[in-house]
């Protein structure tokens, strides 16, 4: 079966995909919830009235909260709709004149963030980036944290810092400390990092403030997935992270793709959860997998320079799950809501060419990387441009789902007057 849209080999947005996104056009301006298809979208505030009324609301919103909130038994009758309409054939391709007014080419989009995001935490869900950190800073016996292998470790981050692919990220000033037991002194940053990580939109019922949602039942509280660059102050994170971990180090943005790929589109790539060693808790146990086969590229582009590919890694060695990390996240009674943002934390490989950020890479800036225009890096420099590749292959049937791209330029400090 085939769409009516013409979709090239190799697209990231194959029927099978049908990611959500908000948009608007220099034509008009009202943002606009779509799915891409191809390389256009479906307007589908445009289409609404053909879909059944409890979700024409939702569609014809300004961003993707309402939909969020129906839960996924709407959510599967708006993917199954969406689809129908865009086969050959169909009532769309059977009305040329509103297809013209619906169809857009993602050329002439303007993306925006896809949800209202109340709230933001991030976990450190990567066992191997936990290690590599830990050995950093002490050593191979002291790698992981006594609680590590316990709980998903995690902070609140700053939901208003949380940008869309393509918004520049400013280089911030903050404290810092270049020599150890020595004063601290201000100014811009100059270990600034990017952290490779995705991320997933909390949809579905949530719970109350208080109630809590049991591992089994996570599942149902999960709308898609997202690509995340998680910027990172590394100098400044060193001075003022303890005692109560990241603050400002972390504030100055996070950029996400604007496509958030549903739960639907990734079933064909489940792989096994991660193998957990010490058995955990009951109320983080659970039996349906929930890790997936999505392979992560990072790429580093200078300034009038060319593109190097600088990290090739995967979720799926992830060591928590999303369900997991719900399930801790609301154990205390924590109340979750359409909108929430939830990430992994930095996802790193085995082997030193998937690790997921610069502070690996370049193993604390003792290991300089190359660069293809002949440069080298040990941090980023104002100018570069940070781009996080993400999709699934299937090695039979050739279906690839992709997330699109998260992009982040970093400009110059703003020197204090």
């Amino acid at each position: 079966m085939s769409s009516f849209v013409n979709i090239p080999a190799g697209s990231d947005f194959p029927l099978e995909n049908l990611p959500y996104g908000v948009f608007s056009t220099k034509a008009n301006a009202r943002k606009r919830l779509c799915v891409a298809i191809g390389e256009h979208v479906l307007d589908l505030s445009g289409v609404a009235q053909l879909y059944p009324p409890e979700v024409q609301d939702a569609l014809t919103s300004d961003s993707l909260n309402l939909l969020m909130s129906l839960g996924h038994q709407a959510w599967q009758v708006v993917r199954e709709r969406t689809r129908e309409l865009l086969l050959k054939n169909s009532q769309l391709d059977q009305n040329p004149v509103l297809a013209r007014n619906v169809i857009v080419a993602q050329s002439e989009c303007q993306m925006h963030l896809p949800a209202q995001i109340g709230d933001y935490t991030d976990f450190y869900s990567s066992i191997h980036h936990a290690t590599n950190v830990g050995i950093m800073f002490r050593g191979k016996d002291n790698a992981l944290m006594p609680n590590w292998r316990h709980i998903p470790v995690g902070y609140h981050g700053r939901a208003s810092s949380v940008v869309v692919s393509g918004t520049p990220i400013r280089r911030p000033f903050g404290q810092t400390q270049p020599v150890d037991n020595s004063p601290p002194v201000f100014g811009p940053c100059k270990l600034l990092d990017f952290e490779l990580e995705m991320a997933f939109f909390i949809g579905g019922p949530g719970n109350k403030l208080g109630d809590r949602v049991a591992v089994e039942d996570a599942w149902k509280n999960i709308f898609g997935f997202t690509l995340m660059n998680d910027w990172s102050a590394r100098d400044i994170q060193k001075w003022e992270y303890v005692p109560l971990g990241p603050f400002t180090a972390k504030n100055l943005g996070t950029t996400i793709s604007p496509w958030i790929i549903p739960i639907a589109a990734l079933e064909p790539f489940l792989v096994d959860n991660y193998a957990q060693e010490p058995e955990v808790f009951p109320y983080l146990k659970h039996e349906k997998r929930f890790n997936y086969d999505i392979k992560l590229e990072v790429s580093l582009k200078p300034e009038n320079g060319t593109e190097t590919v600088i990290s090739k890694s995967n979720y799926k060695y992830l060591y928590w799950t999303a369900l997991q990390q719900v399930a801790h996240h609301t154990v205390t009674g924590c109340n979750i809501k359409p909108g929430d943002l939830m990430a992994s934390g930095t996802i790193s490989g085995e082997t030193e060419d998937s690790y997921g950020s610069m502070l690996e890479l370049s193993w604390r800036g003792s290991k300089p990387i190359n660069l293809n225009d002949g440069t080298v890096r040990k941090f980023l420099q104002d100018g570069d441009e940070v781009i996080i590749r993400g999709f699934c292959s299937h090695p039979v049937s050739g279906l690839r789902i992709g997330f699109g791209e998260c992009v982040g330029k970093v400009l110059p400090a703003i020197p204090f007057q």
